[in-house]
């Protein structure tokens, strides 16, 4: 699961270090500014992680540590011990696509051709129409920007950059009215999975059913394609998007958080 995320969200800068990952993206994620452990390490912790605030120090960003199951609970010991303090814990939950309980399509319509045969639009009702593209577009990334409040010239400059360097199949999702994005979501197929990413709805149009409908769209396209299973990241204290999920067939699987201290 670990590996299919960093193959989902890429950084825009990553140093290999001794079995670490440093991952830079300006401060756009958790995810992608911290460091995360791929391998063993030969070197004693207290130095790599001395390093580590350095490199993040020049880059004037905190240095976060992500903590999972799979690491040695010292680690997150040690960084507490060093006045490191949890952040943006955050829930991985998974399902089996075929037992999920989805909204169904009233029907769909093929208007442009391409290489995964996606249908352009999925309508649920009258007012709610779900439209797919099999990459992520400039028009796409713009919409996501303004739904997650993104206007950082620097970000508007590299996070694209971020999303084309995707090295697996995805399928980008969308609701608009008047032209404009209200609703957004990503699948990233990856194996037999696929990845949930970039679920926002606008305030606006809260309680209407679009996450639901963006959500259930993406699984059951990418089921057609072949995905069995599905996974996302949401962050604990969330529960409205848990809500979603967890009716949606999702479950838990484990949990991760990031350890940084206040700059």
């Amino acid at each position: 699961m670990e590996e299919m995320s960093l193959n989902a969200w890429p950084s825009y800068r990553v140093e290999f270090y001794d079995g670490w990952l440093l991952r830079y993206s300006h401060n756009y994620t958790y995810r992608t500014n911290s460091v995360e452990q791929i391998g063993e390490s030969t070197l004693p912790l207290a130095e790599k992680i001395s390093y580590c605030e350095e490199i993040y120090a020049d880059l004037k960003c905190p240095a976060n540590f992500k903590i999972q199951p799979l690491l040695d609970p010292g680690f997150d010991r040690m960084l507490e011990s060093r006045g490191y303090e949890v952040r943006h814990r955050t829930d991985v939950m998974t399902m089996e696509i075929g037992g999920s309980c989805l909204m169904e399509p009233e029907g769909k319509e093929y208007l442009f051709d391409n290489r995964l045969n996606l249908p352009t639009l999925v309508h649920f009702r009258e007012d709610m129409t779900v439209q797919l593209k099999a990459h992520v577009t400039d028009e796409w990334i713009k919409g996501l920007f303004s739904l997650n409040g993104t206007s950082d010239p620097t970000l508007r400059r590299i996070v694209p950059k971020m999303y084309a360097a995707i090295p697996k199949k995805t399928i980008a999702a969308s609701i608009e009215i008047d032209g404009r994005m209200v609703a957004s979501g990503l699948g990233i197929r990856d194996r037999d999975w696929v990845g949930i990413y970039a679920i926002y709805v606008s305030p606006s149009c809260w309680g209407r059913g679009y996450a639901r409908a963006v959500c259930s769209t993406l699984l059951q396209e990418a089921e057609r394609l072949g995905a069995k299973r599905a996974y996302l990241q949401v962050v604990s204290s969330n529960r409205k998007a848990r809500s979603l999920y967890e009716s949606l067939g999702f479950s838990d699987f484990y949990t991760y958080w990031f350890r940084s201290r206040r700059t």
